[in-house]
């Protein structure tokens, strides 16, 4: 026998019914439609707020809502929700809001209603100072809803602004992201993206094949490797998705709620006495200037457990970037990389450092800068890149940045590429040097060959003219090649041992926890972008 109707004029009726439009609302998306979706290697979108949220804290909001287009046939199809999930929860007790795209209905294609959904979710976490994280996978615009679709995803950009630097916004690519809707995580703090499933970007192959004939696939053209290795575009390349979620979650552990909170500390006073693990930072550097180190050593010995989640590892290697922790609370790193072309900056290694930086400073977090720094890296490719007016951005990120900022120099701070990393003319608050600094406006070579080109071209034998240029080497590198130049004149506050590198930093976090700086008053600043 079948059930019998509930009478919808009772009041069990009524509670039958609504029982039974919220089975239709989480059951959306066709049983096929989902087998398919886990085919792909991929979660629904409800499962993936499930790995996210903590266990039955997430509420969600306009459950019934549903599309009112009637282009196309479309309105013979209603389905609850429009294919977009949205709601609160929490993230290890923090509130987050969080709306997660649904590919299963419509492909995860953003119309009118579902558009709403978002912005109203947004504003829901602006009004509650709460991060936003964005689930992504889906089509695009909805083709049937026309320009409302497209007006709805500019809305969803505004607010993007809006909250930038207010609330952390953090944007997960599990799926595709094309055409419009890629810009609204470039927009956001962070993005993570999953190998193999995820792409993004704004004209697909077959579109660039009509119109330029280039030949791509959608991996190499937007697939998660080339955004973490050749644009830029992504913060993360994430085995799978819960991988890519789990990183979510560490990304959040090292920032506050909003600009007015602080983030997450678990203070914990750190033992000063010398160890024999900071006493290995005494032999890290090489005796020769132009032998490699691995600059994560340095990082890793001066935090907490040595533990350090890095931002961009794959892209501009050259420059490392991250979180970790000192007594608890929450720093900033930003270093060179000796392993990586000597650890120049160039064009992609000044934007992702600035961007880092800015970030830190949006987020009251501190700035960590570790030097060993040649210059930027010289090249016809760089000067036509605009290696000028990109990498002034790092000028500008550091000399705005009004959160406590320790810079230690390592080896190497030659040139423009000294003042541009933390030095304390663009306001550092604290510069400590190694006594393996060398901070000059050149490295021994180059200088000598431009001082005394005429001194060696005047000697004629080629074994003297040796010489002579070895011993002007040797000469530029006792009188200059040093810190204690720049520590006479107070450009660093305090050349150090480098196994005391973490008291000193300890230390100084300490004293720094009070800073109040504030910038001019002004609309905002021109950053040459």
């Amino acid at each position: 026998m079948s059930e019998p109707q509930s009478d919808i004029h009772t009041t069990a009726g009524k509670i039958a019914d609504l029982q039974r439009r919220i089975d239709e609302a989480t059951h959306a998306g066709s049983a096929r439609a989902v087998e398919k979706q886990h085919a792909k290697g991929k979660l629904t979108a409800r499962e993936r707020i499930g790995l996210l949220l903590d266990e039955g804290s997430f509420v969600e909001l306009d459950e019934f809502a549903r599309h009112r287009s009637t282009n196309f046939g479309i309105e013979k199809n209603r389905p609850y929700g429009d294919g977009v999930v949205t709601g609160y929860g929490t993230v290890d007790g923090r509130p987050v809001c969080v709306y997660s795209q649904d590919f299963t209905i419509f492909g995860g294609s953003l119309g009118e209603v579902y558009g709403e959904k978002i912005v109203k979710v947004m504003d829901f976490a602006m009004k509650t100072g709460c991060p936003v994280i964005g689930i992504n996978d889906g089509g695009g615009a909805r083709i049937q809803e026309g320009v409302v679709a497209l007006g709805l995803f500019a809305e969803i950009f505004r607010r993007n602004v809006h909250a930038s630097g207010v609330i952390p916004q953090i944007s997960l690519i599990v799926g595709p992201c094309a055409g419009g809707a890629v810009y609204s995580p470039a927009i956001t703090d962070f993005t993570v993206m999953v190998d193999r499933t995820s792409h993004m970007f704004i004209t697909g192959p077959d579109v660039i094949k009509t119109v330029t004939g280039e030949d791509v696939g959608f991996e190499e053209l937007g697939g998660a490797r080339t955004h973490n290795t050749t644009s830029g575009v992504a913060h993360h390349l994430a085995g799978d998705e819960k991988d890519a979620i789990e990183y979510v979650k560490s990304l959040l552990s090292y920032l506050p709620s909003n600009n007015l909170s602080d983030a997450p500390a678990f203070p914990e006073e750190a033992d000063l006495e010398t160890s024999a693990q900071d006493r290995e930072l005494d032999s890290l550097i090489p005796d020769s200037a132009n032998q490699p180190y691995d600059m994560h050593t340095a990082i890793e010995h001066v935090l907490d457990e040595g533990e350090f989640l890095e931002t961009q590892a794959l892209f501009a290697p050259n420059i490392i970037t991250g979180f970790g922790r000192v007594e608890g609370f929450p720093v900033g790193i930003v270093a060179n990389q000796p392993m990586q072309f000597a650890g120049c900056l160039d064009i992609n290694a000044s934007e992702k450092a600035a961007r880092f930086v800015r970030t830190c400073d949006a987020f009251n977090v501190p700035v960590l800068t570790f030097v060993d720094v040649p210059g930027f890296l010289p090249g016809v490719d760089q000067e036509y890149g605009g290696i000028i007016r990109r990498g002034a951005k790092l000028i500008y990120a550091y000399a705005e940045a009004t959160v406590p900022l320790i810079t230690v120099i390592t080896r190497k701070a030659f040139g423009g590429a000294y003042d541009v990393m933390g030095s304390k003319h663009l306001g550092a608050d604290l510069n400590l040097a190694w006594p393996t600094a060398q901070i000059a406006v050149m490295g021994a070579q180059g200088a000598v060959n431009i001082l005394h080109r005429r001194t060696i071209a005047a000697v004629t034998d080629p074994d003297e003219a040796e010489a002579t240029r070895a011993g002007l080497i040797a000469d530029y590198e006792d009188a200059l090649l040093n810190p204690y130049v720049a520590a006479e004149r107070g450009y660093v506050d305090a050349v150090v041992m480098p196994s005391d590198t973490r008291a000193h930093i300890v230390r100084g976090l300490r004293q720094l926890r009070t800073k109040r700086e504030s910038l001019p008053p002004k609309k905002h600043g021109n950053i040459p972008l």
